[in-house]
């Protein structure tokens, strides 16, 4: 018999072990009653009546002190390293020390066992789990935070149950210490809200004794570094322990975690004592180099573990779309797709505006913005749109303000600066680290669907080095065929990606790109700085970005096709431009038309290709090749 919910506190939320607890001791007089599939089975229902999302806490926006240890939290994720399989005691037997009586105890999204462990018992059931080492999304941006916060219903007050010796302190605090001994590498903070200045506190102490490593290994600080891929990020990471399924993720994959919140104490103290002998429930421990162990086995109030019982895939990280995926969502897709075109006319005024009055680059930044890899055929990622806006002016910090602009349209995105400096200095492809045994993160480890911003105005003369030459190569294959060769030491391994790069830049980009369109601004250098600060929307900027917003992200989540009659217009067309001149135009300049439609197609609300949109896609090819043309007449033959 499945647990009811209590009124007033959901026994689901605030005690889920004592309910798994209640289904295991019934399922010992039948043993063939599956209570494992059921458990799971029942918190997936609990998840599925209205708004019961709202209810669960997320550690995404509330501090670990206030979440209740042993409680059901979510979090918003992505998985950003796989370690080894681990064993733990699915089910062990206690001695009560009085009595003498014995009882089995499930084992199961626990990390540490009550007391009185009969460890010769021949009860005990040893069985296997996962680990994934999970951070918040790469780049979210604050609006998404912000936005996922206010629609909370979770009620959360503050818990000292786990913090012996230490000051409650949210992760802001707990990483933006004076202490150099627990902060290596400054750039990569972690971070949840706004990115703010440093702050400083004067409890570097209390933390000290919880996360110093023993002195005879304090030369490495890489267990130190929360691994974030992004620099400045904040935020909690999390030791997220996989018990079924495991097989169906993959790394990068964007998920919401609904799972029990583990912060013993007794983590941090067994990995500062290495004790093999307590009743930890890890059996696995003793096998680890002193190295492995902290980066596997960190404080729990740093990096708390989370028994996961259900995870959702995040197909997109926008709080303004319904939970439920688009079809099945009729209504709102229904009602959404018949505003797309005037949201669409109002975005466009809006991008012309941004970009200094050139409409034409405003319609291709609006494509690029919704592009998505929508499949593979071989090793060709079909759907990406990769623009490189030229033509942009140095002053006045114009690439700056334009990415500003972009991260409070999209979920996801990173502006990389591309200076001699960063380039130099920066790692974006993660590297295997052989000795911890994990993968030490870099910033092209980011989620699908990011928008990652290249301002190529930042480059300087000077010579890249080694890494230099590394980086933007990695760049390259990102806007070619949107994958990162992660670094394995004595080999690569190819991870695909779904990026959206821009590259900013004066003259032609570096880089490649799907697409360049030349900028053509109708506003003076003496009069950007006005002008720019003019750009900042009306009183009503929350409610229209909001359109635009929704806009932005259901488009990119529409399905597409052609018809065969389409198909064969588009051929006929193809035929008879190239029967005037065969050279005027190639298979390349084909494939760019037809992405260019399926985007236009896609921006204006609808799923397949019209005979008006394949036509107005051209129009727009015509106008932005006829532009390059004229720019490379006035700047001769510019690179």
């Amino acid at each position: 018999m499945m647990p009811s919910t209590h009124d007033g506190m959901n026994t689901w939320i605030s005690s889920p072990l004592g309910l798994i607890e209640g289904m295991f001791a019934s399922s010992q007089k039948d043993p063939n009653s599956g209570w494992e599939a059921k458990a799971v089975e029942f918190f997936k229902e609990q998840l599925k009546q209205k708004d019961a999302h709202t209810w669960v806490p997320s550690m995404n926006d509330v501090p670990l002190h206030y979440l209740k240890p042993n409680s059901l939290v979510k979090f918003r994720c992505l998985i950003q390293d796989m370690f080894d399989p681990e064993f733990y005691m699915g089910v062990y037997e206690t001695v009560d020390p009085s009595t003498k009586a014995k009882v089995l105890r499930c084992g199961k999204y626990k990390d540490v066992t009550e007391c009185g462990v009969d460890f010769n018992s021949r009860n005990t059931v040893t069985a296997e789990r996962q680990t994934f080492y999970c951070v918040p999304i790469p780049g979210e941006n604050p609006w998404v935070k912000e936005s996922y916060a206010s629609s909370s219903q979770a009620r959360v007050v503050p818990s000292t149950s786990y913090v012996p010796s230490r000051q409650k302190r949210s992760y802001e605090e707990d990483d933006d210490t004076d202490d150099m001994d627990t902060q290596p590498q400054k750039q990569r903070e972690p971070h949840t809200g706004l990115q703010s200045p440093t702050e400083h506190h004067s409890n570097g102490d209390c933390k000290r004794q919880e996360t110093e490593a023993p002195s005879s290994q304090t030369t490495s600080s890489s267990h130190l570094d929360l691994n974030f891929p992004l620099p400045g990020e904040k935020g909690p990471s999390c030791l997220v322990k996989v018990y079924e399924d495991w097989d169906s993720f993959k790394l990068n994959d964007t998920l919401e975690v609904y799972g029990i919140l583990s912060v013993s104490p007794a983590l941090s103290a067994l990995a500062d004592e290495k004790d093999a002998s307590s009743a930890f429930v890890d059996l696995t421990e003793c096998m680890e180099t002193a190295e492995e162990q902290r980066v596997h086995s960190p404080p729990a109030s740093l990096v708390p573990r989370l028994h996961m019982l259900y995870a959702k895939p995040l197909p997109h990280n926008n709080p303004l779309l319904p939970c439920a995926t688009l079809e099945d969502n009729s209504a709102f897709l229904s009602s959404t797709l018949s505003e797309m075109a005037s949201v669409r006319a109002e975005l466009l005024t809006y991008f012309t505006h941004v970009l200094l009055g050139d409409a034409l680059a405003a319609e291709y930044l609006i494509l690029h913005l919704i592009s998505n890899v929508y499949t593979r055929r071989d090793v060709l990622p079909l759907g990406k749109f990769t623009l490189n806006l030229s033509g942009c002016p140095t002053v006045s910090s114009y690439t700056e303000r334009l990415y500003q602009i972009i991260q409070q349209l999209v979920p996801s995105s990173y502006y990389l600066g591309m200076s001699l400096q960063n380039m130099n200095q920066m790692r974006l492809v993660p590297k295997k680290d052989y000795v911890a045994n994990r993968l030490v993160s870099g910033a092209l480890q980011l989620a699908r669907n990011t928008s990652l911003f290249l301002d190529e105005t930042q480059l300087e003369q000077g010579q890249l080095d080694t890494t230099g030459v590394r980086n933007v190569t990695a760049l390259g294959n990102v806007i070619s065929w949107q994958k990162v060769d992660y670094d394995f030491n004595y080999h690569q391994m190819e991870f695909p990606c779904n990026i959206n790069v821009l590259t900013a830049s004066e003259g032609r980009s570096l880089l490649p790109s799907d697409c360049q369109i030349h900028l053509q601004s109708q506003v003076t250098p003496d009069h950007m700085d006005e002008y720019l600060s003019s750009i900042h929307m009306h009183p009503q900027a929350s409610s229209q970005l909001n359109k635009f917003r929704l806009y932005l992200s259901v488009a990119r989540l529409l399905d597409y096709s052609i018809s065969d009659e389409v198909t064969k217009s588009v051929e006929d067309d193809f035929v008879d431009m190239r029967k005037d001149d065969p050279q005027s135009i190639s298979a390349e300049d084909l494939h760019r038309m037809l992405v260019v439609a399926r985007l236009l197609s896609l921006s204006l609300g609808q799923t397949s290709l019209s005979r008006d949109s394949w036509l107005r896609a051209k129009h727009l090819e015509v106008l932005r090749t006829s532009r390059m043309e004229q720019h490379k007449c006035v700047n001769g033959n510019e690179p």
